[in-house]
């Protein structure tokens, strides 16, 4: 067995009923994006960050965000010694390999900000001075819906798309609740992976999964996909460029980890809503009658899709 199927066998058993959340976290770790998970309090998003950190041996940081954490808290700062008489720099948490930011939506707009730069440029700068982030690094953030809870702050539109996908946690079927109630029941909380995975690893994945083939028609098809989101009579904002990227990376991603030399429609199809969300930004009419996901399974139906032996 290859050590990525290793890995994802050993998060699937720790994880129950999560394994196609799992696939994603995996593509962004091996593409160098970042996750979002959402749900309702108490459905395992900080539990399901935590096994997959710790099955990671690189550095794993865990800040949990709430109105009064600033911005340095994130960061870090440089002081002044006075034993000394010089200014230290002490790095923040994000300076890491794997940061959870739990229920980053109960920060303020001003420290949910701080995460931009590291996000998208790997570093960090603190009064001047720039510090490159260690590689791999990815953030897991956590959020409970927005609508539902008192004391949040919606993600600015920067922010999400700084995320590879925003993952909605369902409930867990009656089965699969019935096996969390068994394995979970004596040590409620306890983190059940081990550390299976090396940072060498993940750049050897990375290398990798540059060479997947993307055949012309599944550009094309990717292009048609994100060009149908713009010209919607419903959607404010279609997808960007920036997108469009992505859901290329992403394809490549899950063709990688399914074992495939070349991406095929379905890699396409099955990235789109979970990378497409949180990045449309509907009309007030459209706000009004239509979820985000409704229209994205609406254009993927209606765009016609290559014929798979045709991009192999």
């Amino acid at each position: 067995m290859s050590k990525l199927n290793q890995l994802r066998k050993t998060l699937n058993d720790a994880i129950v009923g999560r394994e196609k959340e799992i696939d994603f976290m995996l593509i962004a770790l091996i593409q160098g994006g970042h996750v979002l998970l959402e749900s309702v309090p108490g459905s395992g998003k900080t539990m399901m960050a935590k096994s997959f950190a710790h099955a990671f041996k690189g550095k794993f940081k865990r800040l949990q965000f709430t109105p009064d954490v600033l911005p340095s808290d994130v960061t870090g700062i440089s002081y002044f010694d006075p034993k000394t008489q010089e200014f230290i720099m002490r790095p923040g948490p994000v300076v890491t390999n794997i940061l959870l930011a739990d229920e980053i939506n109960r920060a303020t707009p001003r420290t949910q900000s701080s995460l931009l730069e590291s996000m998208e440029e790997k570093q960090v700068t603190i009064d001047g001075e720039t510090i490159k982030l260690p590689e791999p690094f990815m953030v897991i953030a956590t959020q409970n819906p927005v609508e539902s809870q008192q004391g949040t702050f919606s993600l600015p539109a920067a922010q999400l798309d700084r995320f590879l996908f925003r993952i909605e946690i369902n409930y867990p079927t009656f089965e699969e609740e019935r096996k969390i109630l068994r394995e979970f029941s004596q040590s409620p909380g306890e983190v059940k992976t081990l550390s299976i995975i090396e940072i060498e690893d993940v750049q050897q994945w990375r290398s990798e999964v540059r060479k997947i083939t993307v055949h012309d028609d599944i550009e094309t098809y990717i292009l048609q996909i994100i060009h149908a989101t713009r010209q919607h009579p419903q959607v404010e904002l279609g997808l960007s460029s920036r997108a469009s990227l992505a859901l290329l990376h992403a394809a490549q991603g899950h063709a990688f980890i399914k074992g495939r030399s070349y991406v095929i429609p379905d890699d396409v199809k099955l990235m789109v809503e979970p990378l497409s969300t949180h990045r449309l930004m509907l009309s007030a009419e459209g706000m009004l009658i239509r979820e985000p996901a409704d229209i994205l399974r609406e254009i993927i139906e209606s765009v016609q899709a290559p014929v798979e032996a045709m991009v192999r």
